[in-house]
């Protein structure tokens, strides 16, 4: 029989789209798995290698927990708002909603090329006015909340893209997106309060115990807990106070002056900007450049002296102010002491401006010279030139000076993030309207929430510039206030996309609902994911997003959960000439045409046979033709085997014929190992070979035997085949449906039950060898009947027993008889 790949792919996808096999159902009796991949931006470029890698692994995850008896939920949808849409539109002259419409068509034609087993009536898109209107809702929850507010502040702005970024789309001073650098800007914006979800956010990392640790880490990083003291250093003569915060409080006698950043509200109380050019044109200078800039420790340090002192409250000395250009009112109070001695980076400013440095710690065995010190001195050591802390150790008199300022009145213990909060504001078109109104008499109000959504028009400029497009559209901006019913206006900005991302999820459990966001019932049901997968770029951005929106509504009593994903694995890239497999680097690999050469199952396997799905690959299509053979020699053995007469056998006890009893035990340590490997980490590439060396085995016992191999055999060798075949649908779910019936099975396969495998049937016999030392018995160890002569050598030779009987003797020759004994021969 031959078969025709392309033909029986269809076929079965045209099957499992008319039975709907993959729909799932609120509230069954099964255990409820919620399996969920990133949902993916409609670029509109075809599906390349690196995106068949990431939809086929969370494929093969949801059908192999459909035959394990759980009721899958496995949804896709479309993160359709933000900027590729809009410069598209610009580009090539089209509404950005016609462009990502037909590339969400394109798309979802090629996964379904795939074989992608979704519940596409789950399907959600963000850009559509029935998603984003509950995108507007929950702003105003936020609002409401006071979790939502807006404030005038310098910004990142790509000029570019022509839009602000949040800091976590700043990477190394450039757009996270277009990788143009970054420059400041001061604009009203609005802003998500997630800075009063720091500490549980932190916290609740530890609840995480199935989140890769490189991705918790990233999180805390970001998030930045830090334990110190603000201290209240006084303006002199007018008695302002400047608070500044530090972890290190046993520095303090060591402070040589006062470091502001250039936004410190200090400056404006004290200063008219406009009468002093000096520090006009240094503020200047410090605002165009990007915060990564400021604090890089390999950036220039430079300051501004403003002649003014302020006043150490614990020894009352005076140290100079200056501005400069490396503290920033992001972390912190915006100032900061500075200890030459002991920081580098202050240490580097005084050179460079002539400042005094004090020595207050030294190491314990040798005292340290102001004069000629190299760098600053940073470890531990005693206390000295300290007061009545001298003498002690600096670890310990960290607490001792604490308790010292907070008795004084001097100063408090704080806790600081360097979390700052979500600035949610886009300059753009293609995103959720914010839905709030401004009354020039009533003041600030949001859209009543019955008014909701606020639609986006249809008839835009996208030209971006200095203004939001949407605040040239008039009929748009213009709008009656909701209390006076007078002359109001709309705002202009769009919500920042990543908003829209961070709660879909919830919406995939009740994508039709007109009346809520999501029912609380169901959503309750399902949540948390299961399994969430997607790549470790999203580990900062999206993922503390998520998490912090879950918390919100947790406590505003929509959810009964506070973390979204309970389980996340972040997959490897795939690579080609060393880079991640990008359209924007020409350097992709289309999924279409290795599809169309090898049928869609071939790609599915070789893409999970090629690497850990963890690690990074770098691609190479040498190997897809082995997952090609394997595949057609399965189909061989089936063929051979699938009509020959047979008699009920029972695969789950040893039978009498010896090679059936191989077959047995090889076929049920092969469900043990590609069951352990599918639930220990995803090890889809061990799974998939040793599916390939059981392959091998049958082989083997066809080339051994005669044609005619014996009904008893030939009914095992049928059986085995059947579970071998539930075994590889996960992988390759086309053929195995095609096979699943020529073994004569009815029904899909996927509504099968997933083997098991005996224990007993795993583990070979044992065997005891002798042990013989210059050909007399010394030892006897156990192993399994038929090991190898090379492991009996190397297990022998590294029993502690056996070494001490050879201990400093030559070995002259190893002789082993196999399953009886080993002879070590000395001088």
């Amino acid at each position: 029989m031959s078969y025709n790949l392309k033909e029986i792919e269809k076929k079965w996808q045209s099957e499992w789209e008319k039975t709907k096999i993959f729909s799932s159902t609120d509230f069954s009796d099964k255990a409820k798995y919620y399996a969920l991949m990133m949902f993916p931006y409609p670029s509109g470029s075809r599906l390349h290698m690196g995106h068949v890698r990431n939809y086929v692994i969370g494929d093969a995850l949801s059908r192999y927990q459909r035959m394990r008896g759980f009721n899958v939920l496995h949804p896709m949808g479309w993160d359709s708002f933000g900027l590729p849409a809009e410069n598209a539109a610009i580009k090539e002259n089209i509404h950005p909603g016609n462009w990502t419409k037909e590339n969400i068509k394109i798309m979802t034609e090629q996964l379904k090329n795939l074989g992608i087993g979704y519940d596409w009536d789950r399907e959600i898109t963000t850009c559509e006015a029935e998603y984003y209107k509950w995108t507007q809702w929950l702003f105003l929850k936020l609002y409401k909340k006071q979790l939502a507010y807006k404030k005038k502040s310098t910004v990142n702005w790509c000029p570019s893209c022509s839009t602000v970024l949040a800091n976590e789309q700043v990477v190394n001073g450039i757009c996270w997106r277009c990788k143009s650098e970054i420059v400041q800007k001061e604009l009203e914006q609005w802003f998500f309060k997630i800075t009063e979800y720091a500490q549980r956010l932190l916290d609740d990392l530890q609840e995480l115990s199935n989140w890769p640790e490189k991705v918790k880490l990233m999180q805390e990083n970001w998030i930045g807990k830090s334990k110190g003291i603000e201290i209240n250093f006084v303006l002199e003569d007018k008695n302002i106070l400047i608070p500044v915060f530090t972890t290190r409080p046993d520095t303090i006698y060591g402070v040589t002056f006062l470091a502001l950043g250039v936004d410190h509200p200090l400056i404006n109380e004290i200063f008219s900007i406009e009468k002093n050019p000096a520090i006009q044109k240094f503020k200047e200078e410090v605002k165009s450049l990007t915060l990564t800039m400021r604090i890089s420790d390999q950036f220039e340090k430079k300051g501004l002296f403003i002649n003014k002192y302020a006043i150490n409250p614990i020894n009352k000395e005076r140290v100079p102010i200056f501005l400069t250009n490396y503290v920033v009112m992001e972390y912190g109070t915006g100032a900061v002491m500075g200890v030459p001695a002991h920081d580098q980076r202050d240490f580097e400013f005084v050179k460079k401006y002539n400042l005094p440095i004090k020595v207050v710690i030294c190491p314990k065995d040798k005292a340290i010279n102001a004069d000629t010190m190299l760098e600053a001195y940073v470890d531990t050591g005693i206390q000295v030139n300290s007061d009545k802390f001298s003498g002690s150790s600096n670890v310990d008199t960290i607490e001792k000076i604490s308790d010292f300022i907070e008795e004084k009145g001097i100063g408090k213990r704080k806790i600081n993030y360097k979390l700052r909060d979500w600035l949610i504001s886009r300059q753009r078109y293609w995103g959720a309207p914010i839905p709030i109104i401004y009354c020039p008499t009533c003041g600030i109000f949001t859209v009543p929430e019955e008014q909701l959504p606020v639609l986006l028009p249809e008839k835009v400029d996208f030209m971006p510039g200095a203004i939001s497009p949407l605040a040239k559209v008039s009929e748009f901006v213009n709008v009656s206030c909701p209390k006076c019913q007078g002359q109001a206006k709309r705002e202009t900005d769009t919500m920042d996309t990543f908003v829209c991302s961070s709660w879909y999820y919830l919406r995939f459990t009740t994508p039709d609902s007109k009346d809520v966001p999501f029912d609380n019932k169901i959503v309750n049901y399902w949540m948390p994911v299961d399994q969430y997968i997607g790549g470790v770029e999203h580990a900062i951005l999206h993922l503390l997003y998520a998490r912090f929106i879950t918390k919100v509504l947790y406590d505003l009593k929509y959810l009964n959960v506070q973390e979204p994903f309970k389980n996340l694995f972040t997959q490897g890239m795939v690579l080609k000439d060393g880079q991640v497999m990008s359209k924007s680097k020409g350097n992709t690999v289309p999924a279409d045409d290795l599809i169309e050469k090898y049928g869609a199952d071939t790609v599915r396997g070789f893409i999970l046979f090629a690497a850990p799905p963890e690690k990074d690959y770098e691609w190479d299509n040498h190997g897809i033709e082995g997952v090609s053979r394997f595949i057609n020699r399965v189909i061989r053995v089936v063929e051979k085997f699938a009509d020959y007469p047979t008699k009920i056998v029972d695969i789950n006890c040893l039978p009498s014929n010896e090679i059936a009893k191989i077959l047995v035990k090889t076929l049920h340590k092969t469900i043990k190992r590609v069951t352990d490997d599918i639930e220990k980490g995803f090890h889809f590439n061990t799974a998939i070979s040793s599916l390939m060396e059981f392959t091998n085995h049958l082989y083997l016992i066809e080339n051994l035997l005669d044609r005619d191999l014996g009904e008893e055999l030939n009914s095992y060798i049928k059986e085995s085949l059947t579970t071998f075949i539930l075994l590889l649908a996960p992988f390759c779910p086309h053929i195995s449906e095609e096979l699943w019936k020529k073994l004569g099975k009815t029904g899909s396969i996927f509504r099968q039950n997933w083997p098991k495998y005996e224990n007993s049937l795993t583990t070979d016999a044992q065997t005891l060898i002798v042990v013989q030392v210059n050909g007399k018995l010394k030892h006897k160890l156990s192993f399994s009947t038929g090991e190898t002569i090379e492991i009996i050598k190397n297990t022998v030779l590294n029993d502690i027993k056996v070494k001490s009987l050879i201990d400093g003797k030559e070995i002259k020759n190893i002789i082993v008889v196999p399953d009886k004994l080993i002879n070590i021969v000395t001088n």
